[in-house]
């Protein structure tokens, strides 16, 4: 792996001098585009984040389909791999949580999820307002982790790990969904529309320019999949494994505890 790799502890926001002003300044991105933030996901992955929230839930349908399952979804935002593990729950009843730092982005959730429970008459998952860092929960209390485009936003993904290791049971499972960089002539296309058109594309319907140039740098600094199951199985991962979704350009990690 290359020596700058080793190097990356987590996410850096321009401007952000330490991994305390890198939270402040995610935090504070998400906040400023989460009234577009669920049109703006769907109009840049041309619908395709569906498919890999999906696909990721669909991964866990054993957890899923036990009663006495805890599952929690990890810097949930607006909730949506938090509603694809709820549908993929069925009839069972597993209890499912979404946890977010940000307070405007759990609003959006909250009130998604009211509208999704009423119409579907289906249980709906419970909000919590945490830093994923420093989460309220005991040790060994889930069952099922997951993150689906959030723990590329950590200001420390080894600490965000171990943390996940913490609050699982043993034999419990993680699954982090998150962008990778594709190689070869689909990567040089991903790289183009995702450094020149998704800034502009995002920041013309956001209304800001930070979050939508921060997001290709992000995925740039992110580990590649090799380094990053070098990561989970120093935190206590077995198995660690990596899917490719759609190329390359998305990608489920999961491990076991």
């Amino acid at each position: 792996m290359p020596a700058s790799r080793k190097l990356v502890i987590g996410a850096a926001p321009e401007g952000a001098r330490d991994p305390d002003s890198a939270a402040r300044a995610v935090r504070e991105m998400f906040t400023s585009i989460a009234p577009r933030y669920d049109v703006l996901n769907h109009v840049l992955s041309f619908n395709v984040d569906r498919l890999w929230w999906r696909c990721a839930a669909r991964t866990f349908a054993q957890i899923l389909a036990r009663p006495d399952s805890r599952v929690l979804d990890l810097c949930c935002g607006t909730g949506d791999m938090t509603f694809a593990l709820r549908k993929q729950a069925g009839k069972c009843a597993p209890q499912i949580a979404g946890a977010d730092f940000s307070h405007a982005m759990l609003q959006r959730a909250r009130s998604k999820s009211l509208h999704n429970s009423t119409k579907r008459n289906s249980s709906a998952p419970y909000w919590i307002e945490a830093d994923a860092l420093r989460l309220p929960f005991p040790d060994e209390h889930f069952s099922l982790v997951t993150s689906a485009f959030g723990f590329r936003n950590l200001a420390d993904y080894d600490a965000g790990l171990r943390e996940i290791a913490r609050i699982l049971r043993p034999g419990g499972e993680c699954g982090i969904l998150d962008f990778s960089e594709p190689k070869g002539v689909i990567g040089h296309l991903y790289r183009f529309y995702f450094k020149q058109i998704l800034p502009r594309v995002g920041t013309a319907i956001s209304g800001v320019r930070g979050p939508y140039a921060y997001l290709p740098n992000s995925v740039e600094r992110f580990p590649e999949p090799q380094e990053m199951l070098v990561r989970m199985r120093a935190a206590g991962f077995t198995k660690a494994t990596w899917t490719p979704y759609t190329f390359g350009i998305a990608g489920l990690y999961r491990g076991k505890k």
